[in-house]
């Protein structure tokens, strides 16, 4: 089966040449022109990945990707921001309104096709059936489902796959650089600030009330999984 990438965009001859590249790919379309109806078609739809304009009528790319991630029904489909907007602070506030990638315009057919890619391999749930338990966390990577204590922790799939590679190598320190090759992958280029987003993120998904902070910055050095105090 085909899958189906969402494209939300109103600039009616980007959306032609998506459309050309990305069938040509082999991919199914399906197309809305403002952010309205971009909520409605992911929701009914439930495409295997989204391309969303930032700048959109209506609703902004920024508030679709926050209210698709807000919604259990849409809020694990990969999304891939496009905008003109090349600044860091921009990509910061991308990737923190739940984004798992940007694309500066302009760019490539070829960068597009990979990064797309790229994002929908990264997206397929592991079929092992394994679950990663760590203090009070566990992580049922065939289920997908994240649970601390008694309650579900809702993660955006690229917070799912970072939890879940710190999981298994609990107390090591990976770099950044590290943990964009093992959550990213090699063949896609994300800046490493992009990891301290995604871990403030995490952060904010798994600490509620008084729960301590499993993860542990390490100055100069990275991240780890680790107790409190280690």
């Amino acid at each position: 089966m085909k899958p189906v990438i969402l494209i939300v965009e109103d600039e009616a001859a980007l959306v032609t040449l998506l459309r050309y590249n990305l069938e040509r790919e082999g991919f199914r379309l399906l197309e809305a022109r403002d952010g309205e109806e971009a909520l409605v078609l992911a929701q009914e739809e439930k495409p295997d990945l989204i391309l969303l304009d930032w700048m959109l009528p209506l609703v902004s790319g920024l508030q679709v990707c926050r209210q698709l991630r807000r919604d259990r029904e849409t809020r694990e489909i990969p999304i891939i921001l496009l905008t003109a907007r090349g600044e860091e602070t921009d990509k910061v506030r991308g990737l923190e309104s739940g984004a798992d990638d940007y694309i500066t315009k302009p760019f490539s057919p070829a960068e597009l096709t990979a990064r797309v890619r790229a994002v929908l391999r990264r997206a397929v749930p592991a079929s092992s059936g394994e679950t990663l338990n760590f203090a009070d966390i566990s992580v049922d990577l065939n289920a997908h489902r994240v649970r601390r204590g008694e309650r579900n922790v809702h993660l955006g799939p690229t917070e799912f796959r970072l939890l879940s590679h710190l999981m298994q190598h609990p107390g090591r320190v990976f770099s950044r650089e590290q943990l964009l090759d093992a959550v990213w992958g090699h063949d896609v280029y994300v800046e490493p600030r992009t990891v301290d987003v995604h871990i403030r993120r995490l952060r904010k998904a798994l600490n509620e009330d008084e729960e301590s902070d499993l993860i542990r910055t390490v100055r100069s050095a990275g991240y780890s999984l680790d107790h409190p105090g280690n």
